[in-house]
């Protein structure tokens, strides 16, 4: 039974010690209340030790050096864990953290083709500290308010779309081809094996998803594994080769030899700082950095906002306790999942799970960084997810997340040309920084020529400018070179 959610101001006595510091009473809540909300919220969040590292092991960086599959699941369940602890303590807020989907996909598919992986993780350092003064300072707000609204939610549906296309390709689904450039799996039919256990495991998450049930997309990924082992147990399709094309992508799903064992951390503190900027260049390398910037605090902003409404702890303009020190932890979990090269740490909005469980405060939190914590001795289980199989659950985030469009207004032109852009551009060019910049330029381009110019805000040219730069940065690097 969910509990009634009261607002932090109520006048009620504290049981204990531990009740007055994270004011479960207070809120409404009760112990047993936060507990069960913790583990809503983890079972929801836990396909991320799953997910994460099959996206970061994919790609090999510009050297050809790819990161390792078991180390990415320890570090994933580690920084998940410090960084979800570390804001239920300060924050005292019942939401979780872990790798940002939309950071990790644009590290793994834009910035290792440039730099090798040690050095996008300086940069993910780079743009966490970034974002800690800009909270700290009270600029990341103004910046905030300052993009339109239009564009925040076109961001998150060109993630969305983005992250679907990367599930497909991955899955077999969706195929290069000579004309047209994109062809359905083979010979416009879906005719492997490990495609068609993608199509099962998609459509059976897609059910329990639209059925609303507890950590679906969890039982969506444990289900497919099931049954893609079965099906490798008694077909032996083998690993995708030249002389196999129908085998799996990645990983064949075949038991491990152990269930349980102790961590690799190996990864954590394999970073190079500044290894970028010379690598690339200073112009290209802060670009980088600015969409990482980007990318990272107005998704944060939005999710924060929106499970305080959920949790009945934000106030009619949005603001909720403990704001400032929300949004610079927030920016700490980007240097902490940059420094355990696990990407990027931000806040979930599948914790809304855990808050429609009960959950209203930071001791929520403590349970589920606990179980991060307990994860982290699993990991030879997620070894044996097939990339086909992790596929279906790329599709279900990016259809979750594009559904924020339905929060658009497209009936006006000016704006719905940044915002298609935006969301096109996106997995056209295989690019979350392409697509951002050229959304801003369509954005002001269209409402600067249609009489809307005083309606921009002037950080926004700011930023405009910026992008212009960035899409410009080889022809400009050409002539400083000369």
């Amino acid at each position: 039974m969910t509990t009634a959610p009261v607002h932090p101001d109520t006048d009620v006595e504290p049981r204990n010690a531990l009740d007055r510091f994270f004011e479960i009473t207070k809120r409404g809540s009760t112990f047993g209340a936060e507990i069960r909300g913790g583990v809503v919220t983890f079972v929801t969040m836990a396909y991320i030790v799953i997910l994460n590292p099959i996206i970061l092991s994919s790609t090999p960086d510009v050297v050809g050096d790819k990161l390792d599959f078991l180390q990415l699941s320890a570090v994933t369940g580690l920084t998940a864990a410090i960084m979800t602890i570390l804001f239920g303590l300060i924050a005292k807020l019942p939401f979780g953290f872990a790798a940002g989907l939309g950071i990790n996909a644009f590290l793994a598919f834009s910035v290792v083709g440039e730099v090798t992986w040690p050095e996008a993780m300086g940069l993910v350092v780079i743009n966490g500290l970034i974002i800690v003064v800009l909270s700290a300072t009270g600029l990341r707000r103004m910046i905030f308010d300052a993009v339109p609204l239009q564009l925040k939610i076109a961001i998150t549906v060109g993630i969305g779309l983005f992250i679907a296309f990367i599930g497909f390709v991955n899955a077999g689904f969706v195929t290069a081809a000579a004309s047209p450039p994109v062809a359905l799996g083979v010979g416009g039919s879906v005719a492997t094996i490990p495609t068609l256990i993608f199509v099962v495991t998609l459509l059976l998450t897609g059910v329990l998803v639209a059925r609303k049930v507890k950590g679906g997309i969890l039982i969506g990924l444990v289900s497919g594994t099931v049954l893609a082992v079965i099906v490798e147990a008694i077909w032996h399709v083998g690993a995708k080769g030249d002389k196999n094309p129908g085998g799996w992508g990645l990983s064949i799903p075949t038991l491990p030899k152990e269930l349980v064992s102790l961590p690799d951390l190996s990864l954590v503190g394999h970073v190079d700082l500044f290894g970028s900027f010379g690598r690339v260049g200073a112009v290209a390398a802060l670009m980088l950095v600015f969409t990482l910037v980007f990318t990272n605090f107005f998704d944060a902003m939005g999710t924060m906002t929106g499970l305080a409404k959920e949790a009945d702890l934000a106030d009619e303009k949005g603001n909720f306790p403990r704001l400032k020190s929300s949004l610079i932890i927030e920016g700490v979990g980007a240097v902490v999942g940059g420094a355990t090269s696990g990407s990027s740490n931000t806040v979930f909005i599948e914790s809304g799970a855990g808050i429609g469980e009960g959950a209203r405060t930071g001791f929520a939190n403590l349970v589920t960084g606990g179980l991060f914590l307990i994860a982290m001795f699993f990991t030879p289980l997620v070894s044996i997810v097939p990339t086909e199989v992790a596929a279906a659950a790329l599709v279900i985030v990016g259809a979750l997340m594009m559904s924020q469009i339905r929060f658009i207004d497209l009936t006006d032109f000016s704006a719905l040309f940044g915002v298609f852009l935006t969301v096109a551009v996106m997995p056209m060019t295989y690019s979350i920084a392409n697509g951002i910049g050229a959304g801003f330029i369509g954005w002001v381009v269209a409402r600067a020529f249609s009489g809307k110019a005083r309606e921009i805000s002037p950080l926004l040219w700011i930023v405009t400018i910026g992008f212009v730069i960035f899409f410009a940065r080889g022809p400009i690097e050409l002539l400083l070179a000369h």
